[in-house]
């Protein structure tokens, strides 16, 4: 339909090519480095906080890392601007609860240290006065002109380069593409309406795949006994540092004035509930009940929720405290039913990353260290970054007999014995969307594949002038008959008719948005029976089609 980016066929050599050379089966193991594993590779590089009292131990310091700082990653480099961050957060907040200078010199020191690690400069020594007073005004002039904006500036349209900065370039494309934005709770994020979309792609597009499969849809309590997790020792030891617990039920003024609201002290709840950092443990509370003989199996269910899982280190749509997804979970008589289940749900999402997102993935299993909580096998599938990167996109657990004997989830067979059921659960999440700027995207914006896209073409209308009446009769006629014959071609079309903002700011907009195809109609172009068609990326320049040609052409 569109033309296909050039880097996209690399990705996909490249996926296939590691692919081949690394014998991907179910029965292999993954050798990408999982988010997981980068986090602890990068913890060893980290070295413990020095204090720095004096301006030559900062001397010292800045060389200490200048040899270091350049062979960070860019996982590392992350790392190390998220804990910048939070020492920044910390020391601000003991400012403001009036902490003396002495007290605050070891969290100042430790601050420096990070820096230090991650931009030895950032500590040298400060020039003398004397001598910064001799640099001419015009070259300071001329500094202050050529520097470039910088990410901490929320208002600025600037999208940092991916060879410059990958990490800070993710950032950018989420916030100046609208994509998502910070919201008060930290961990947790705003996602806005076209990152909304993109979801909502997703979400119809494997919904239709989720009920071919054989599953339901239904819908849990967000909220979970403690109790219930307690159930599975696996289980409860993979999630325990992750859970959110909700221990009151009411709050009530503090008597003493000082704190405003409290937790009142006589609405202690005996079970603690844990927001759900995944559903296994209710649904399968709830199959004891659904579940007495061979013929209620297989029991498939499917929910879209959200879920909390507490992140000390968050980066949008990757890793956050709150995500979207859907959770699949299914009970089955036998072993080889269970399996094929896990199985043919992991093939599902490869076949709806390469189809939908155009994204290759490689299928695999994870390493006993790296499996789910409680799960005999955890497959999943992994996709190539354009920095190298390996994500992880999607998984599927086969969970054996476990969570069927943890709730005494049993059956009557065919002959009237009683058995243990077997059991799976599968899931995606919005982390596919981060997936998809981090596989497609470019430093001018972001990069939709066709089908994924929640406007495939954006119209814009050149307006004749004031007075010219007949000109705005035919350029309407013409507006209203090529978007009747794109739509008639299945595409979703958006006509930007704005008359409050210019032309060339509604081009930069829907390119940064990464919408693959805008199309120009103007009062010459009708006059000539043509308009002008430009493509996100796949072609250069502009191209002329007749008006009797758009629908057919667009939809190729």
């Amino acid at each position: 339909m569109f033309p296909r980016p050039n880097h996209l066929i690399g990705l996909t050599i490249m996926a296939s090519t590691l692919a081949m050379s690394r014998a991907f089966q179910f029965g292999t193991r993954l050798a990408a480095v999982s988010s997981s594993s980068r986090t602890r590779a990068s913890q060893v590089m980290v070295r413990s906080p020095v204090f720095i009292n004096s301006s030559s131990k900062t001397r010292t310091l800045s060389r200490r890392f200048m040899s270091t700082a350049a062979s960070l990653t860019d996982e590392q480099k992350l790392e190390l601007e998220d804990k910048i961050k939070q020492k920044g957060d910390e020391i601000r907040t003991l400012k403001d609860d009036g902490i003396s200078k002495d007290d605050l010199k070891p969290h100042v020191a430790e601050l420096l240290e990070l820096k230090a690690q991650l931009d030895p400069s950032s500590v040298a020594p400060k020039k003398k006065k004397q001598q910064q007073q001799q640099q001419p005004k015009k070259k300071k002039q001329n500094q202050q002109q050529n520097q470039k904006p910088t990410n901490d500036d929320a208002e600025s349209d600037y999208i940092t380069p991916r060879a410059e900065n990958y990490s800070r370039w993710y950032n950018d494309i989420i916030r100046v593409c609208d994509l998502a934005d910070d919201s008060p709770v930290r961990g947790c994020m705003v996602i806005k309406p076209w990152g909304m979309s993109l979801w909502d792609s997703i979400k119809n597009d494997l919904d239709a795949r989720i009920k071919e499969h054989g599953a339901e849809n239904a819908y849990f309590p967000l909220l979970i006994p403690k109790s219930f997790l307690e159930k599975e020792a696996e289980h409860v030891d993979g999630f325990a540092k992750e859970c959110a617990v909700v221990t009151h039920h009411r709050l009530t003024a503090d008597p003493s004035g000082e704190q405003g609201l409290i937790a009142d002290p006589e609405a202690e709840l005996e079970d603690p509930l844990i927001i759900r950092p995944t559903s296994e443990t209710m649904i399968w509370h709830m199959f004891k009940k659904w579940i007495v003989s061979h013929r209620d199996l297989p029991l498939k269910m499917n929910q879209w929720a959200n879920v909390m899982r507490w992140e000390m280190r968050t980066r949008p749509f990757l890793r956050t405290s709150e995500f979207l997804w859907q959770e699949g979970h299914t009970a089955h008589a036998t072993y080889e039913g269970a399996l094929e289940d896990a199985k043919d749900m992991l093939t599902q999402y490869a076949d709806m990353c390469e189809k939908l997102l155009a994204i290759p993935v490689v299928k695999g299993a994870k390493s006993p260290s790296e499996r789910f909580a409680g799960a005999e096998e955890t497959f999943t599938i992994e996709a190539l970054m354009q920095n190298g990167w390996a994500l992880q996109s999607g998984t599927s657990h086969f969970l054996g007999q476990s969570f069927g004997k943890a709730f005494d989830v049993t059956f009557q067979d065919k002959d009237g014995k009683q058995q243990d059921v077997w059991g799976t659960s599968w899931g995606v999440s919005t982390r596919l969307l981060g997936a998809l700027i981090m596989t497609h995207s470019d430093d001018a914006g972001l990069v939709l594949p066709p089908r994924v896209a929640p406007v495939q073409v954006v119209v814009v209308p050149i307006p004749p002038k004031k007075n010219d009446e007949e000109g705005k009769v035919a350029l309407n006629d013409a507006l209203d008959n090529l978007v009747a014959d794109l739509k008639s071609k299945g595409l979703k079309v958006k006509v930007d008719d704005r008359d409050y903002v210019r032309n060339g700011a509604k081009y930069f907009e829907w390119e940064r948005k990464g919408v693959p195809l805008r199309i120009e109609l103007g009062p010459r172009d009708v006059k000539g029976g043509v308009c002008v068609f430009k493509y996100r990326v796949g072609s250069e320049g502009k191209e002329t089609v007749n008006l009797d040609e758009v629908g057919t052409k667009a939809a190729e």
